[in-house]
């Protein structure tokens, strides 16, 4: 028995052909938007891949790309198919191409599906790639005589700025690594000779920060360095002067801001792939309804149109039975070759 079935007559399939080829223009419509999000993502993540570890975080922009490139074709495809349905000389030569189209239909509402889902669910991933990929941009900060790195202190500095963050967790983290470059310390000051020879690794370590830290809404001067010395400045009290610094660490404020930008874009694209199985599904009931009438030359006849031919078990079922048998017929083949060859190697 066939699933959902719907009576139609001639006038309610020019209607469904019609309203099925504006629907499926506007799919194409939407998949461009899909398109234009994950370009869109992937030039955000660039910008900041200088401080990104690898490369996965491209998985989500590059997946938009593809479902987007694919949505438009198959759709504008589709909208071709509906102008042309309602003359029967055009749509004979579409009629084998259907059922392979209607199953890349469904691949392509997987993919879609499937991306919108990893738009919400690869936090954690990316998560961990800002975090990897802070902490050795911190690292190559005073490196500004380095070639290949020598730009790391103008990014880190811009990041900072941008997104009013310091440090990779916390502006702590600047007290952890040499930030200012041999280049510029006194090795004559006995002050610099200690501060080296009191650290294992003889590095610079200062309880300081860079000026890109600093936050302009603070009502004093910005202080910098002896963050944790209270007697180095006056009325100061380092743990009560949260205020002089951003206190988020750069990690959160790029999370929250490429989880949020992932978020809208998963909540789109789901939207977008309701869109088309609404479409796909419209066009199925436009094939059959078109396949199932009994006089062709007799355009006011009505027929009958579904989803499924038979129930979802017997669908299932049938589809099993198709692969075991396709299976068997490889298998055969192979044997033939393999007896065809043994009498040449005789």
């Amino acid at each position: 028995m066939a699933l959902l079935k719907v009576r139609f007559d001639q006038k309610r399939r020019v209607k469904l052909a019609q309203g099925l080829w504006l629907l499926n223009w506007l799919s194409v419509l939407a998949g461009t938007v899909v398109f234009g999000l994950g370009l869109f993502l992937k030039i955000e993540l660039r910008k900041r891949s200088d401080v990104m570890d690898n490369a996965e975080s491209h998985f989500v922009p590059n997946s938009l790309i593809g479902v987007g490139v694919l949505s438009c074709v198959l759709h504008a495809l589709a909208g071709k198919v509906c102008y042309d349905a309602l003359d029967p000389a055009k749509f004979a030569k579409w009629k084998p191409w259907l059922r392979p189209y209607l199953a890349a239909c469904v691949l392509l509402h997987a993919a879609l599906l499937l991306a919108a889902l990893c738009c919400f669910l690869l936090r954690g991933s990316l998560e961990s790639t800002l975090a990897l990929g802070l902490k050795q941009g911190l690292r190559y900060y005073r490196d500004t005589d380095t070639p290949g790195r020598c730009f790391m202190k103008k990014t880190i500095d811009l990041l900072q700025i941008e997104f009013r963050c310091c440090g990779n967790n916390g502006f702590r983290d600047w007290f952890e690594i040499q930030w200012i470059s041999n280049r510029y310390l006194d090795f004559s000051s006995k002050e610099v000779k200690d501060r080296i020879k009191s650290n294992v690794d003889g590095r610079y370590l200062v309880d300081g920060v860079p000026f890109s830290c600093c936050n302009p809404n603070s009502p004093r001067p910005c202080i910098q360095y002896q963050l944790t010395n209270n007697s180095a400045h006056y009325s100061y009290d380092h743990q009560t002067e949260e205020l002089n610094l951003w206190v988020r660490g750069c990690r959160a404020a790029l999370l929250s801001y490429y989880s949020s930008l992932m978020n809208s874009m998963g909540a789109v694209t789901l939207l977008v792939w309701l869109f088309d199985v609404t479409a796909t599904t419209g066009l199925r009931y436009l094939h059959t309804a078109l396949e199932s009438v009994s006089n062709p030359e007799d355009p006011e006849c009505e027929s009958e149109g579904w989803l499924l031919e038979k129930s979802v078990p017997e669908t299932w079922k049938a589809f099993l039975e198709s692969l075991k048998k396709l299976g068997k017929s490889n298998q055969v083949e192979a044997e033939g070759a393999d007896a065809g060859q043994a009498p040449e190697a005789g």
